[in-house]
């Protein structure tokens, strides 16, 4: 077969090898290789497209919660910083008692605290949800090397497909090349034939046998390995068009979970879930060693108590956060960087839920509008899956 692809070469058409997968971020539709007639892939891909919009509408759900709680401590902030100078002196009182017995506490307790007073604070504020953060995290990666490797594979096998399809392109042009010699060969020989029988008087009835059967040898030949080339193209093609939906859902689930793991990164300042279950488990130690100095606690819990009061006299959404925080409260400085985290914290968890909305859902959505739009005639059956979708998971 290699030298028949080095005689036939100047008959190829030269195709372009298309770029491997888009980046991440990006969602592509593309339909070019799908037959809309056949009820399978419209089916599986309308299916794909609400598939897609239901996961982003399930994330937008999950996140606006945590959207909701940053949101409130922000306004709260606001609140500390509006309020007037008597109680904005009575609360800095407050907060300056309960920073001077922290301090002191420190002095106490530094020689033998096995963790720094920032992460104690930061885990203490946390803790009710730390045993979810370190399970969310652990799954989290676990997950991002799974989809990894789902996104390997299927780069690969679209890879070997691809390159399948474009074989399979030259070599369906080889052998339309292949019957145009065949019948040139078949015209000469006849030709010279009709002038060794007319023009040399030669009997070349045998050779008008041989000729007619090599011929349709030949063609018979060409003309089934054509069909099998066309039958396993369509094929190819098919099964390039399903490895491209799943690219595009498998995709999406790597986004959102890189996206999860940056959050939560931010939101327990840790690298890992190791790192935060380490810090956990410090942060127990050191909880039930000062459990046991509870007589040096009494002054903290009254001065906490006295901060306590106050800022629930504001008003505050969440009051408790700052228990832990009150530097804040006295330094501008320690205001803006508590500030800043819960800005960086919205501005991550506003990120995801604009990639839902608008790149995930609202690309699926243009993408049904544009096939309805499109292709009038499907439009009926189009509407009537998108109906028992909605019934299926209302």
């Amino acid at each position: 077969m290699n030298i028949f692809r080095r005689i036939f070469r100047h008959f190829r058409k030269e195709y372009e090898y298309p770029e491997q997968f888009d980046v991440w971020e990006e969602v592509v539709y593309n339909r070019n290789d799908i037959d809309l007639r056949d009820p399978e892939q419209l089916s599986d891909y309308v299916t794909n497209c609400l598939e897609q919009i239901k996961e982003a509408s399930g994330e937008i759900d999950s996140l606006s919660s945590e959207y909701n709680i940053v949101t409130s401590q922000l306004k709260d902030m606001e609140e500390i910083e509006a309020l007037p100078a008597d109680d904005r002196r009575a609360l800095c009182e407050a907060a300056t008692r309960l920073t001077n017995i922290n301090t002191a506490r420190k002095g106490f307790e530094k020689k033998v605290i096995p963790m720094n007073e920032a992460d104690f604070n930061k885990i203490d504020a946390l803790y009710d949800q730390i045993e979810e953060g370190v399970r969310k995290l652990k799954e989290a990666e676990i997950y991002k090397t799974k989809i990894k490797q789902d996104m390997k594979h299927l780069s690969g096998e679209k890879e070997a497909y691809v390159f399948r399809k474009y074989d399979l392109q030259h070599f369906i042009e080889d052998l339309r090349s292949m019957i145009v010699i065949c019948l040139t060969a078949a015209f000469l020989c006849v030709a010279i034939l009709l002038i060794l029988q007319f023009g040399f008087g030669m009997n070349t009835q045998i050779g008008y046998l041989l000729a007619a059967g090599a011929t349709a040898v030949a063609m018979t030949f060409v003309y089934l390995k054509h069909t099998n080339a066309l039958h396993e193209l369509k094929r190819v093609e098919k099964s390039i068009n399903k490895i491209i939906l799943l690219h595009n859902s498998v995709k999406i689930r790597y986004i959102n979970n890189t996206n999860l793991l940056e959050y939560l990164h931010i939101k327990y300042n840790v690298k890992n879930a190791a790192e935060l279950e380490k810090k956990f488990l410090q942060y127990l130690a050191e909880k039930k060693r000062r459990e046991e100095f509870k007589q040096m606690e009494k002054d903290l819990d009254a001065a906490e108590r006295d901060l306590l009061r106050i800022l629930r006299s504001i008003k505050l959404t969440d009051p408790h956060v700052w228990l832990h925080q009150p530097a804040a409260i006295l330094d501008k400085k320690e205001m803006v960087e508590v500030r800043h985290n819960l800005i960086i914290r919205r501005q991550t968890l506003r990120k995801r839920m604009d990639y839902n909305k608008e790149v995930v859902a609202k690309k699926a959505q243009d993408e049904i509008k544009d096939l309805v739009d499109q292709y009038p005639d499907f439009s009926a059956k189009i509407m009537g899956m998108i109906d028992k979708y909605e019934e299926k998971y209302s």
